[in-house]
């Protein structure tokens, strides 16, 4: 059995893995910061951690499963991600926020399973991804997919 010190240690890597992507998305103007990520991934943490601590006699007459408060997460935090999403004329805003608070729920569940080296770097490959829209080349293909999409949209919809 984990001593309690571990899963203190896991609720704070989670909330470290959380900020470190919210400060990501706070300075690239997102609407969700580093509060909304830090508490999605310290919440699916907390969930996975108190999924793995089940007991009692539910556990040992296999009622009581991990993985399924890990499965209902999932569902719950695309339920979240969706009410996120909108749509606008022909634009649609809040899909990468939505993926974003996906992921950063999946990162805590990863914590929680103490896959720690997973987790830190999922954090990291999430930054450089989401990071990546700074980057030159891609503001290029970006600003001429968007302008292309913008010169179709002119002609099929013309009044």
């Amino acid at each position: 059995m984990n001593l309690p010190h571990i899963e203190l240690f896991q609720i704070l890597l989670a909330a470290i893995c959380g900020v470190a992507i919210g400060i990501e998305r706070f300075t690239n103007g997102s609407v969700a910061g580093v509060r909304t990520y830090s508490l999605v991934c310290v919440g699916a943490c907390l969930f996975g951690i108190v999924s793995t601590h089940a007991h009692g006699p539910a556990f040992y007459q296999s009622v009581a499963d991990p993985t399924r408060i890990a499965a209902q997460i999932v569902s719950g935090i695309g339920f979240l991600g969706a009410g996120i999403i909108f749509r606008d004329h022909s634009h649609v805003h809040g899909v990468t926020t939505a993926a974003n608070i996906w992921v950063t729920a999946s990162i805590g569940l990863a914590v929680a399973f103490e896959l720690y080296l997973i987790a830190i770097f999922t954090t990291v490959v999430i930054i450089v991804i989401l990071s990546s829209n700074r980057w030159g080349f891609i503001k290029r293909i970006r600003e001429k997919h968007l302008n292309e999409f913008e010169d179709q949209e002119d002609t099929n919809y013309k009044d």
